[in-house]
């Protein structure tokens, strides 16, 4: 089984990967993507952070969580995670504060395994969107403005 559940969002659907004890993944999935019931706690309780969070985006989302990354982007995920709800940081301004490239900064978001929890939507560029998910067409970046505006109500 690739997810122990799949669930749906305004933007499509998202597939949830967990062991019974963290979450480990989440991914974008299509609007065509057919649900899936959660299969166990650990999954039960992730669907129900992450649709408590589609409902009001203040919402802190609180879930054990394991990351597989490199030590640049295990940093890169934590400084995110410093960034309020409603906020956002420029890829400059987040490699300006821990010491990194601008660069460096866009490919850990895109690597991102966890997005919601660790908001990198929230990691914009200095002149615009910027990318999101390691990519720049109007569906991924749907997605993020989707979520900006969401958290700014």
């Amino acid at each position: 089984m690739k997810y122990q559940a799949i669930i749906s969002a305004p933007f499509g659907k998202l597939g949830i990967r967990c062991s019974d004890t963290d979450l480990l993944g989440i991914e974008f999935l299509p609007s065509s993507t057919k649900p899936q019931a959660p299969a166990g706690e650990m999954a039960q309780t992730i669907c129900a952070e992450l649709t408590a969070y589609l409902a009001d985006p203040r919402h802190e989302i609180d879930l054990p969580f394991e990351l597989d990354g490199t030590h640049r982007q295990c940093n890169v995920w934590q400084a995110m995670l410093d960034i309020p709800c409603g906020q956002t940081r420029s890829y400059g301004e987040l490699a300006a504060q821990i010491g990194s490239s601008a660069q460096a900064v866009g490919q850990a978001c895109g690597s991102n395994p966890i997005p919601l929890v660790i908001p990198c939507h929230r990691v914009v560029g200095k002149k615009g969107l910027g990318g999101f998910m390691h990519r720049a067409d109007e569906d991924a970046l749907d997605i993020k403005r989707w979520l900006l505006a969401h958290e700014r109500r």
